[in-house]
């Protein structure tokens, strides 16, 4: 467990726990401490707003970056704006940046790069997308003098066109140059480049003791299909390693093994969030989650599956896809039909763990399919509603589930017995981790799709999807109020 929020989910495990003052006690005299407003106007019909990220803090000084792949360098006591590095390259998130040895890392929707933590100079940069049809989107790992970052299927101006694949990187830190690469699709994407798409890595991976990596990678496409090809069959068989956990070897990027939780999927259900190292019963375990809406444990040493959950709501298709890969489509339903979870629905951003339980924030949204090409009606966005889930580590049972009356895209973030989220209507929460009761809630000045961050004490959070005119966004720090003798 960290003391500080040092990385995009806190630690190199991505466990999103960290220690520090901050308990169900002393959380209610949480007060803004500072705000910073974002560089970039953000206008209400954006999608999904200017801000999504979870920021991090070396050093004293936060760094985050916003949608159109600006970085940020703030000052953690004052707020003050330290330096700003201007991309304006819109990008869908979740993004983010790494900070690492003197460097800041990350990248644009086409482009890696590297800056000087103090000044914001730009220190090397490569381009990484293979054609218009690619982006990135994630914030990248860093481990070992190397940079670990993902193409994947799509970008601010096209998602699953053709052609898009997803790509690890591993880069040396230092310089950017290519020390190997991995492909999570077969680049011929099976057989169709010029309609199939998928794979990619959209959180950062996750280190061992050896520093091999485990990454979690996304869907196929397209999704259902297409006239012509329905049901997938544009891309026959499993179509590794999408919606899969893989253990690759640090050196040279070799498969060491894989779990496909999804074959074919058929749905959009990524297996998009960081894998979660820890243990359970002294046994080293990998936790994975997506919007497949079930979490999921992993024995580290093997990849065999140990338990899944489902959380959320689910309505019946959870096997369409392996109906699909066998040819059953007389199984499979009738258009249009309503499906739980939905491309924006289950597990859609980080958990956390600590000792004892795994938290997952839950959408409930769905999507209706109309046709067997295209994307799909999707509820409006105030329509849906969330819970945050927690589960016990072991034996994956279902501890607590606390209901929201709007999606909760905010990821989980735990210290001491709180655990954090946000919620779309711009809020956000504090539950106690043992029953998940609410103790404390603050309404941030937009609404707001992004994780907290918790350092000290520090709980820092970004509202990024202003819908009027009155609403702003907003990097906005709350902190614990100084105590008699200068001491908090």
């Amino acid at each position: 467990m960290s003391s500080t929020w040092s990385a995009p989910n806190a630690d190199k495990s991505n466990t999103r726990h960290v220690s520090g003052p901050i308990n169900s006690r002393n959380v209610g005299s949480l007060q803004v401490a500072w705000t910073v407003a974002n560089k970039t106007p953000a206008p209400p019909d954006r999608w999904p707003g200017v801000y999504a990220t979870t920021p991090v803090v070396v050093d004293g000084t936060v760094y985050t970056q916003d949608l159109d792949s600006n970085v940020y360098a703030i000052d953690l006591r004052t707020g003050r704006l330290l330096w700003t590095k201007m991309y304006n390259s819109a990008i869908n998130g979740p993004n983010g940046v790494n900070v690492v040895d003197g460097r800041v890392y990350a990248a644009t929707t086409s482009t890696a790069f590297a800056l000087d933590a103090k000044t914001g100079t730009e220190l090397w940069s490569k381009k990484l997308i293979r054609n218009d049809n690619e982006g990135i989107n994630m914030s990248p790992g860093v481990d070992r003098g190397t940079v670990y970052i993902s193409t994947g299927p799509g970008n601010a101006d096209a998602f699953f066109g053709g052609g898009g694949a997803g790509v690890l990187w591993a880069l040396d830190a230092k310089t950017g140059a290519t020390k190997w690469q991995f492909n999570s699709v077969p680049l011929d994407l099976w057989g169709h480049p010029e309609l199939n798409s998928g794979g990619g890595i959209w959180n950062p991976p996750s280190f061992d003791e050896r520093g091999d990596l485990f990454i979690s990678v996304g869907n196929p496409a397209p999704f259902l299909g297409t006239e012509k090809f329905p049901w997938g069959s544009s891309r026959p068989g499993p179509n590794l390693y999408t919606d899969s956990v893989v253990k690759l070897d640090h050196t040279t990027g070799r498969v060491l093994w894989y779990n496909q939780v999804l074959p074919h999927d058929l749905y959009d259900w990524d297996l998009q969030n960081s894998p979660v190292l820890t243990k359970a019963a002294g046994r080293p375990v990998v936790i994975g989650s997506g919007k497949t809406g079930y979490v999921y444990q992993f024995d580290a040493a093997t990849g065999r599956m140990l338990w899944k959950t489902p959380v959320g709501k689910h309505n019946g298709h959870d096997n369409d896809g392996v109906l699909a890969m066998n040819g059953e489509f007389d199984k499979l339903p009738q258009l249009p039909f309503e499906v739980y979870p939905g491309v924006l629905g289950g597990v859609i951003s980080p958990i956390a763990v600590d000792d004892t339980t795994i938290y997952a924030a839950v959408n409930n949204e769905s999507a209706t399919w109309v046709a067997q090409e295209g994307s799909p009606e999707i509820a409006p966005f105030d329509q849906a509603t969330g819970e945050l889930v927690a589960l016990d580590l072991v034996t994956g049972r279902i501890k607590w589930s606390h209901p929201f009356p709007t999606s909760a895209y905010g990821a989980a973030s735990v210290v001491n017995d709180l655990v954090f989220t946000t919620t779309f209507d711009g809020n956000v929460h504090a539950l106690q981790t043992a029953t998940g009761k609410e103790v404390w809630t603050a309404t941030l000045p937009a609404a707001v799709n992004a994780p907290v961050a918790i350092n000290g004490d520090y709980v820092i959070a970004g509202s990024g999807w202003p819908f009027t005119t009155d609403q702003r966004a907003e990097i906005v720090a709350y902190r614990l109020p100084t105590q008699k003798g200068g001491k908090r």
